[in-house]
């Protein structure tokens, strides 16, 4: 068997596909030491630039002399503290929800949702592009699954036409598709769900926190924040970065989420210091708009200094920004310019087969807060200056 890996493993370092790992010297931040030394960092979830800060930090700290280090123990048995029931309403507060559950992981979230709230006489409808967390979770699921093309709305009547003798039917999809920086059309999505009487889940893990006028994710961006009955979502992005995952909607579907979500019944609830943390990133959230303006200026400026260099960018304006190499051998060349740049002191990735469709190799560049101009201004040249070492 290990003969085996080892061709498998090589097949995929010719292909130019093999994803290595590179260390941190340092806390997550915009800028972060690595083995190389200290370089720019463009390529974290960090959108609100909460990982490292001091009120975050803070509340932590004091949370593991108050409450301990971990739980030793699922919910249900001796695994809540109040911190945990604090945290859970808060977040419904924030979302606008009646009721939410906390999990380890968003992915265990999307892993236990499904199963609980579908069987046979349901049909799940889930965009192509979604999360594998939630595809993996709605393999769990014994409802008829269909799918439907990326954010094509009429696609998705199609197939909501199909699904039209189902007990329950629900749109499944990502607020935001995280390779492409795209939002998902949810104004539309509510309209269809309404006529055709379907539910709507969205994973909102690449928006909460920064999208919307509040920061309340991609319902709020489009109005319809009571049409979207079940959020799932994340801690660690920009709700500090950490770790955790929710369920959020009515209150009837979380109390069941409580009673058989196996990820939720047999998994450590979040540690302590998580919680804390994350209820202090959540009040900055709250309190403060200066951050996500910072963002949305950021984003924009990457955007049109890249594309003036003529670099080619998938449309938008979400601080998810890919910068395409398409063809046969583009995959090989993304990862050539971001090995360059981590030597020119940015730190970025390139993403290829299976992550994104063959032929649509990118470098997904994430904006931050906590960039300065200048720091995108850097990256910006870093880019120019591998393509020409590299030779594209």
């Amino acid at each position: 068997m290990r003969a085996e890996l080892a061709t498998t493993l090589a097949g995929i370092r010719d292909a130019g596909l093999y994803k290595s790992e590179r260390q941190l010297t340092s806390p997550q931040s915009s800028h972060v030491e690595t083995v190389h030394g200290e370089v720019l960092n463009f390529c974290a979830n960090n959108y609100l630039g909460l990982a490292d800060h001091p009120d975050v930090i803070a509340a932590a700290k004091s949370a593991l002399d108050e409450w301990g280090f971990g739980m030793a123990s699922v919910r249900f048995i001796c695994g809540t503290q109040s911190l945990h029931t604090r945290l859970e309403r808060r977040l419904s507060e924030f979302l606008g929800t009646e009721d939410t559950i906390l999990f380890s992981s968003c992915f265990d979230a999307n892993g236990g949702v499904f199963e609980v709230l579908f069987d046979e006489q349901d049909v799940i409808i889930s965009d192509e592009l979604n999360h594998a967390s939630l595809i993996d979770g709605i393999r769990l699921s014994r409802a008829r699954r269909l799918r439907y093309r990326n954010r094509d709305l009429a696609d998705l009547e199609d197939r909501l036409k199909e699904a039209s003798r189902a007990r329950r039917r629900v749109i499944v999809t990502d607020g935001v598709f995280s390779m492409d920086g795209s939002y998902a059309p949810l104004d539309g999505i509510c309209d269809l769900a309404d006529t055709y009487r379907a539910l709507v889940l969205v994973d909102d893990s690449h928006a909460v926190g920064f999208v919307g006028e509040h920061g309340r994710g991609t319902p709020e961006l489009f109005g319809v924040e009571g049409d979207v009955d079940i959020v799932t979502g994340t801690l660690g992005k920009a709700l500090g970065g950490a770790s955790g995952g929710y369920v959020s909607g009515a209150s009837e579907m979380i109390a069941l989420l409580r009673q058989r979500a196996r990820p939720y019944l047999f998994s450590n609830s979040v540690a302590p210091a998580v919680v804390a943390g994350s209820l202090a990133a959540l009040e900055l959230v709250s309190s403060s708009q200066d951050a996500r303006a910072r963002l949305a200026a950021n984003a924009a400026l990457f955007r049109t200094l890249m594309s003036s260099a003529g670099f080619d960018l998938l449309p938008g304006s979400h601080p998810i920004v890919p910068v395409m190499f398409a063809g046969e051998d583009g995959a090989r060349t993304a990862s050539r310019i971001a090995d360059r740049m981590l030597a020119e002191g940015v730190y970025v990735i390139a993403f290829s087969y299976p992550v994104v469709p063959k032929g649509k190799a990118r470098i997904r560049v994430q904006l931050s807060a906590a960039h300065s101009e200048d720091d995108v201004r850097a990256c910006v040249r870093a880019f120019s200056t591998a393509r020409d070492a590299v030779g594209d």
